[in-house]
């Protein structure tokens, strides 16, 4: 019988562009150590608008500010508000999801319409709604994303625990006497989670988008705060006289939603049970 491959061999789109992913992490953590201990916020108005050189490799902004070091420290607000917004969607539409389709009746209907209700506006629209009503800051844009996001991850998590609801095995284990909560962890979450996982995964690129759009209409991040989608708005008003402003925060934000798409369609080939060998 043939040995299998080895896992990363077998699987080298994922493997590719989670190193990518990795090193993105990496730089957004040791952020302070790559840019040299340059303070993002702070520059010097004798510097502004400087075009890329040796000494500033991405130039510098209307105040001074080193883009190269902003576009670095960007990574860590930008990444840690994708990853905020996936993981709050994640575990409340997850838990939602769960309770409204084992308990189903009127807890099923409470949530889902409660859900229809959200995905009834358009998202965008309605988050700048909700992060206009907080206030603008990168963590009411969070909360206003997750606040549209998350009956996605309601809804298919609900479809997956009906499918397995009235299966056999599941009835007998009630008959049996098994409890509601080892109902819900020993066979709803285990069978709904991959799904999940996957579709969280493939999010965090989209969503990252649409954090950047909430800064870059002023409804996120505040300044100084160095976060891409801000930058490409405090940069839009030079883009002819100093494009490269907009086109190293663009950049950076292109290159990351496609190493996590990429990466989310990696990690699909792996998960789902239909994939090949």
């Amino acid at each position: 019988m043939e040995k299998k491959k080895n896992f990363f061999l077998r699987y080298k789109q994922f493997t590719f562009f989670g190193i990518l992913a990795i090193l993105l992490i990496l730089m957004a953590i040791f952020a302070p150590v790559i840019t040299g201990g340059v303070d993002p916020t702070k520059g010097s108005l004798a510097d502004a608008i400087i075009a890329p050189s040796k000494e500033h490799i991405f130039g510098t902004d209307k105040m001074g500010r080193d883009i190269f070091t902003r576009v670095v420290y960007g990574a860590r607000v930008s990444l840690v508000a994708a990853f905020g917004v996936v993981g709050l969607s994640f575990l409340i539409g997850t838990f939602l999801g769960i309770i409204s389709g084992y308990f189903r009746g009127i807890v099923d209907s409470i949530i889902m319409r409660i859900a229809d209700m959200m995905v009834s506006f358009p998202g965008l629209v309605l988050a700048m709604a909700i992060a206009g009503i907080l206030g603008a800051s990168i963590r009411n844009a969070i909360f206003a994303i997750s606040a549209v996001t998350w009956p996605k991850y309601a809804r298919l998590a609900r479809s997956l625990v009906l499918k397995i609801r009235d299966r056999d095995y599941v009835s007998a284990a009630i008959v049996t006497g098994s409890k509601t909560p080892y109902m819900l962890t020993r066979y709803m979450l285990p069978n709904a989670l991959p799904t999940l996982v996957i579709t969280a995964a493939t999010d965090i690129g989209g969503l990252m988008l649409e954090l950047a759009g909430l800064s870059f209409l002023g409804f996120g991040a505040v300044p100084p705060t160095p976060e891409w989608g801000l930058m490409l708005s405090e940069g839009r008003a030079y883009m002819q006289t100093a494009p490269w402003l907009m086109v190293f925060p663009g950049l950076a934000i292109f290159v990351t939603v496609v190493i996590f798409n990429m990466l989310g369609d990696g990690l699909r080939d792996i998960l789902d049970p239909r994939s090949g060998e």
